[in-house]
């Protein structure tokens, strides 16, 4: 019986690691077989044990010849899967693929979740160039238009703290920040995220009135400077509040 609980208790250790491995991934981008194994300190040969199970699965893979791994394309279908059960994601994608194709770029829709923002949907417009996949993954949320737009509500107009995702440093301004974005509605990203990346964010409703998700245009900085930004802002609130229609929400006067 003693075997059979260091057993399990070795199992559940294991999963544990692995989603660890995954969510520094996820943080990271890329990283090394030496350098996880140190975050999640252990041994070389338990983080390459794990890297190789969840290699064989898809869900991470190894940049070509460098050594270094990131998440895998078998991801997606599980993030489709729960991004399916969400009803902002069924009523909002249509929504985004009409915008994506207006605007020729990037559309997401992004939730809170324990102090990050998380794309759970995205249509693509039909530019040649196209920004990253933002499909699945986690953004911080003080330096991305989405993030800022669900900060804005995490807060609310009394004041209430930020979580501990987001850095000590320019807290004060980052509050002056989500209060405009609270009273006019939108939430700018201005190479805040990247070099080179732009993107304007607006609130989603539910039927109560609560902040549920952001939708979000992003694309490269040469084809969305400040001055597209501010002309397609107009639009981005829009869809954002017919994907709010569409969740039953009903604005009066």
């Amino acid at each position: 019986m003693g075997n059979t609980v260091r057993g399990r208790e070795t199992g559940v250790q294991s999963v544990d690691r692995a989603i660890m491995l995954l969510e520094l991934m996820a943080d990271r981008g890329e990283a090394g077989v030496s350098e996880l194994a140190a975050a999640l300190d252990v041994h070389k040969s338990t983080a390459f044990r794990l890297l190789g199970a969840l290699e064989e699965r898809g869900l991470v893979e190894q940049v070509g010849e460098r050594g270094k791994y990131r998440l895998g394309f078998g991801l997606i279908p599980l993030a489709g899967r729960v991004a399916e059960r969400l009803e902002v994601t069924t009523q909002g994608h249509p929504v985004c693929e009409d915008l994506a194709g207006q605007l020729g770029e990037t559309v997401n829709i992004a939730i809170p979740d324990r102090g990050w923002a998380v794309n759970v949907d995205q249509a693509r417009g039909p530019s040649m160039v196209t920004t990253f996949n933002w499909l699945g993954r986690i953004t911080p949320m003080h330096n991305t238009s989405s993030g800022k737009v669900l900060l804005a509500a995490l807060v609310g107009d009394d004041g209430g703290e930020l979580p501990d995702t987001v850095p000590a440093r320019g807290r004060r301004a980052l509050l002056d920040e989500l209060d405009r974005v609270r009273e006019s509605g939108y939430a700018w990203s201005l190479e805040e995220l990247e070099t080179g990346l732009n993107a304007v964010a607006a609130p989603v409703l539910d039927h109560g009135g609560a902040v549920v998700a952001a939708l979000s245009v992003s694309g490269p900085a040469y084809r969305l400077p400040a001055e597209r930004i501010e002309r397609i802002t107009p639009e981005v609130v829009a869809a954002g509040e017919e994907i709010s229609r569409r969740m039953g929400f009903w604005r009066s006067g």
